[in-house]
């Protein structure tokens, strides 16, 4: 009974201590103007409602949505742009009934002038602070307008190469002279993937940068796979400080693109390493 009783009180001192770690850690990040979020690509095997499940059990509260995820949740069709206004108030009440926060929503590549007012006023309705995309250079301009006249953000994503942003100096062509809510989704594991130092990468995008893709890689090479935050070489602990002495403010997706079935593990304890970290800043 005397040893029941002990292992009950060193558990119970365990989670508390686990307890306060994340509470500090919520409280620094709040402080520096982080957000903790998931890409739903994540669990793109899943439905948006499943998805939300999921992140809920990491402890993530801010979400990534992606288009053409089915929805789920008691609602018919898939999460997309043009969906109707109706759609768009049923999957604003499935957030809400989940207590999750929609911030983002990409990657998504409108073809025509007309598909990308499409989009901003989507995002506009739904709420959603910034867009990721891999625009065509063609409607950069237009890009740059609807982000003013809206308020939201446009963040250019850099999937590996031989994709057109897979460089910071891509990017930094394709903004500059445009509206200042233009800038990176800086997804570092796809830096590492193109041989880049994702240190250096956010060192060169001072000050530009909107949201970031959160990874953290086996190996150097294109053909690496996600791990759990902190036991790979994506350096995830400098890139933090190089994010936090930028004063850069917005949001982390977690992206876990490996053990697509059941991920939820590796994801929950990346986001227990984030907060941690965060504490510690």
């Amino acid at each position: 009974m005397k040893k029941l009783r002990n292992a009950l009180m060193l558990a119970g001192g365990l989670a508390i201590a686990l307890f306060a770690s994340s509470a500090n850690g919520q409280a620094r990040a709040d402080a520096l103007g982080w957000k903790l979020g998931a890409q739903a690509w994540t669990f793109n095997r899943f439905t948006l409602a499943e998805a939300l499940d999921k992140m809920d059990s990491c402890g993530i509260q801010y979400v990534e949505a992606f288009p053409g995820q089915v929805i789920g949740g008691g609602i018919e069709g898939k999460f997309d742009y043009h969906m109707s206004a109706d759609k768009q108030e049923q999957v604003k009440s499935l957030f809400k009934k989940k207590h999750k926060v929609l911030v983002a929503f990409g990657v998504v590549v409108p073809d025509s002038e007309a598909d990308w007012r499409v989009l901003f006023d989507f995002a506009n309705r739904m709420g959603i602070q910034s867009i990721t995309s891999e625009p065509q250079a063609e409607y950069l301009d237009l890009i740059s307008s609807l982000c003013d006249k809206y308020n939201i953000k446009l963040a250019i994503h850099d999937h590996p190469k031989p994709s057109h942003y897979w460089h910071p100096d891509s990017v930094l062509a394709a903004i500059k002279g445009r509206s200042k809510l233009m800038g990176a989704c800086a997804d570092i594991g796809h830096w590492v993937r193109s041989g880049l130092d994702p240190v250096e990468c956010l060192r060169k995008l001072d000050g530009h940068i909107v949201s970031l893709h959160f990874k953290d890689l086996n190996e150097k090479s294109h053909d690496a796979h996600d791990v759990i935050w902190g036991t790979g070489v994506s350096q995830m602990g400098k890139v933090m400080e190089v994010l936090k002495a930028q004063k850069f403010k917005g949001l982390f997706s977690a992206e876990y693109e490996y053990h697509w079935d059941n991920n939820v593990p590796e994801v929950k304890a990346s986001a227990a390493y984030w907060k941690q970290m965060v504490s510690n800043l």
